[in-house]
């Protein structure tokens, strides 16, 4: 076929996807029809967002490469869910940060973002329903746990209802033409330790600014014409800085985990992770004991970490992540030993596990 050809081709394909688009839209919309009836179903779904996307890889066979079929049906996805409800979801914004990043992948272009200036006004909007849903960072791979949302847990009624996990790349984003000519570098403390051996070598005489989050370094950066900052691709087309060293990070396998706040409890999917509170008596080997549940049922932990309790001095709950769902068998015997050895316990919430 010659060039005239293939592109009809093209054409006549690309007619077929717009009439079976729009018939997955009016099938979307009967959905939407029928959950509008019931208080229990969510528009945000997903487990079954989890086992439509493990099948349409298992059906597929390429040359698409496996990242482009999926972002093409996150929005799809996100789009099917604007035409049941309308969804808003909170963040820990301004926009262009890594946790606007975190929510865009998960939700897609369709859904309505609200930036908020910190981690507990995300908490609050949900809990007020001025949003449905939130996003907040809880874990980085190289810094560590994100106290400041672990110990939102406290006091909130939101469950955890799914997960996200981001690549971290910094980027030194500036006006500048060369390194030369910058004299101020913005970024947050976490991410200048992130490029501490690149900024080393390669700024080691710039006056370091302290500005968080990442979007208002980049805002910084963007007014000063001998300015620089760090941050993410998506803080330096918000703020229009070009982009002048792409991936200066020292570790090139950083990521952080977010997790979606909301009122949804997701049923099993067979893989799952479940987060959860417990405190145990200040006595010995009393946290040991609680432990050993999770060894005594082959549950498996994949994080832990301590905080101070409300109120008390010296006293401390335990953060936990662990694999499995509440309604798991081996997860329900877990439980009820850990409860025997703790003097409180708060399942904060089971959803799928994030890619």
């Amino acid at each position: 076929m010659d060039l005239q050809e293939l592109r009809g081709q093209i054409d006549a394909v690309d007619t077929e996807l717009v009439a079976l688009l729009n018939r997955r839209a009016e099938l979307s919309l009967e959905v939407g029809r029928q959950k509008a009836g019931s208080a229990s179903q969510r528009y945000f779904a997903p487990e079954r967002e989890r086992d439509l996307l493990q099948r349409l890889l298992a059906l597929h066979t390429g040359p698409l490469p496996r990242e482009a079929l999926l972002a093409i049906y996150r929005e799809i996805i996100s789009a099917s869910i604007a035409l049941q409800k309308p969804m808003t979801v909170a963040y820990w914004g301004p926009p262009g940060t890594f946790t606007e990043m975190a929510a865009l992948q998960r939700f897609g272009s369709s859904t309505l973002y609200h930036d908020c200036r910190s981690i507990p006004d995300v908490f609050g909007e949900v809990e007020r329903e001025r949003a449905d849903y939130g996003v907040v960072p809880v874990e980085n791979s190289t810094e560590g746990v994100v106290t400041y949302t672990l110990d939102m847990f406290h006091d909130t009624t939101l469950r955890v209802c799914a997960e996200v996990f981001v690549t971290i790349v910094q980027n030194l984003v500036t006006h500048a033409k060369s390194l030369e000519q910058i004299r101020r570098l913005y970024s947050a403390p976490i991410v200048i330790a992130q490029c501490r051996r690149w900024l080393d070598t390669h700024l080691p005489n710039a006056e370091i600014t302290e500005v968080q989050p990442t979007s208002k370094a980049a805002e910084r950066a963007a007014a000063d014409p001998e300015g620089a900052a760090i941050a993410p691709l998506r803080a330096a087309e918000v703020h229009n800085v070009p982009v002048l060293f792409d991936s200066i990070q020292d570790n090139p396998n950083n990521r952080t985990r977010f997790l979606v706040i909301g009122r949804n409890e997701p049923p099993p999917t067979g893989r799952d992770k479940t987060s959860l509170l417990f405190a145990v008596r200040n006595e010995p080997g009393s946290l040991g004991r609680a432990l050993r549940a999770f060894e005594h049922h082959n549950v498996n932990m994949t994080m832990i970490a301590t905080r101070p309790a409300r109120g008390t001095a010296w006293e401390y709950v335990q953060f936990v992540d662990f694999q499995g769902h509440e309604q798991d068998e081996p997860v329900r015997q877990a439980l009820e030993e850990l409860r025997r050895h703790s003097i409180y316990v708060n399942v904060l919430g089971s959803y799928p596990e994030g890619e």
